[in-house]
Order: structure tokens, then sequence, then C-alpha cells
């Protein structure tokens, strides 16, 4: 998760405050703020992402969409990507080249006021809906296609499993993203789906599987006991998780932007959905 970063919050975080989640996914920004106990105060905004823009566009594309919320004192981000520390490693929905190496963190605190995490959506989704009971793997299923794991709660280091191959020389998002479930029609897209599902589970043998992401509703194969859709609501609940750390973990920044390290801690068990 890399260093430890202190935010201009104390360690302990009081439980009054509110949190700014944010969802950034490939065809759409979604925000919402969220109370001590991660219920929205508002229902979620939304505006389509502006996909081949440069990160400064998007930035201010978020900070006129949060506008008009609630007040809030820190801030979530869920990004469809690899993350490390805040900084954005490989953002290929995004569709522009200045994102790798950008540190979205540092920027979005810098131009909204507030401490910002940031953390894949996959991994985000997953701190909303995991039970923290053996090993739980979460895919989601939208304009790409991302997964996240857990075990007895704990988020291991992201894997980038999309991007593997999965079948005919095509990768998991290349076979199952929203491109794809246009082209071959929601039958044959849920057939890869039960396919795809059968190898994950060979690969990480999950105790626990959930489906989420904007396409989870077009989903139709029997699934197995073992097996959940979640709402897309979770990429948003996941932002108060993400703050629930034991110290923090990925990608935190200064209301004033600028950066401490220190040694890394394991996140904290999130809780219960």
């Amino acid at each position: 998760m890399g260093g430890r970063h202190e935010s201009y919050y104390p360690w302990e975080v009081p439980r009054s405050l509110r949190t700014l989640a944010i969802d950034i996914g490939g065809s759409g920004l979604k925000a919402s703020v969220l109370d001590p106990r991660g219920r929205m105060l508002v229902d979620r905004v939304r505006v389509p992402t502006p996909v081949g823009r440069p990160p400064r566009v998007v930035i201010e594309a978020l900070a006129k969409l949060v506008t008009p919320l609630p007040a809030y004192d820190r801030i979530a981000v869920g990004f469809p990507g690899v993350v490390r520390d805040g900084r954005i490693k490989t953002a290929p929905n995004l569709g522009h080249r200045a994102w790798e190496g950008f540190d979205l963190a540092r920027a979005l605190a810098a131009r909204l006021g507030k401490p910002a995490r940031v953390a894949n959506d996959a991994d985000l989704q997953g701190l909303a809906v995991v039970r923290g009971r053996g090993v739980e793997l979460v895919i989601t299923l939208g304009t790409g296609f991302g997964t996240a794991l857990y075990l007895d709660g704990r988020l291991a280091p992201h894997l980038e499993l999309a991007h593997h191959p999965f079948r005919k020389g095509q990768t998991y998002e290349e076979q199952l993203g929203n491109a794809a479930r246009k082209r071959v029609g929601r039958r044959r897209w849920n057939r890869r789906l039960q396919r795809a599902i059968g190898l994950l589970r060979a690969l990480v043998h999950f105790d626990h599987l959930y489906i989420g992401g904007g396409n989870a509703r077009k989903v139709t194969v029997r699934l197995d006991p073992d097996t959940s859709l979640i709402a897309n609501e979770a990429g948003i609940r996941g932002g108060l998780a993400l703050w629930q750390t034991v110290e923090h973990g990925p990608g935190v920044a200064r209301r004033d932007g600028r950066r401490r390290s220190g040694a890394a801690r394991e996140p904290a068990r999130p809780p219960r959905a």
C-alpha cells in the first residue's frame, strides 16, 4: 500500500465527520456525502466522465459536481485503475496518458481543501460489503472489469486480473467489459461471466464472491449460494470504510497537499455491510 501518510486530521478521526465519497467510472462521475454511519445524506449526483481528457479536466468536473452537496470533512475516491499511495499507475478506461503517475489524492486535497484518500474502485466497493470471514472476492462489471481480494476483511495487494488472459487470446476486460456486452448480447456475455466465475473460483478458492458494478443488474445466470449481487451504490458507501483504517493506508494527502512518510500498517477490518 506504500508508506503511511498523516492527514490533516489526528490519527483517531472523530466519529462526527462527514465523508465526500466519489466514484470515478469509465462512463460516469458519481458522488454523495456519507454520515458517520455510512448513510448517504443525499442521492448520488452524476455527470458523464470526460474520457480522453487530462486529469485537471476531470478534477474540475468533480469540483463542479460536488458543489451543491452538503458540507463534508474528508474525501474518499474510487478510481478505475491501479492506485498506489494516492498516485495513479494505470487508467485504461480514461484514455489519457497524463493519468499515469498522477497524484490524484494530493490534487483533490489541494482543489477541494479537504484531506483525500484514493483507492481502486473495486477495492472500495469491497470495503462496503465484505463480511470479514475467510477469502472474499469482489468483481465489478462496468465499462471494464475490476477485482478486489480480501482475507478475513483485510484487503490484499491489488491484482489487475482484468488484464490477464481469459479466453480466445483476450483478457477478462476485453471479454466482459461493457463494449463486449453490447457487441455479443446479454446471453453470450452471461455465459462468458459464468465461465469467468469458474476460473476465478479455481484461482483463489473464495469463500464468497460479490458481483457489483453498473452491469451487475444484467446478470441472468444462476448464481451459487456463495455468490451475491451487490448494489452499485457500494462504490459510494465504501468511502467511509476507506477512512476506517488503523493508520493511513492507500493514498492519503494533507489538506495543504504535503505528505509525510512512515511505516505502513494493515487496514482494520471493515464493518459488516
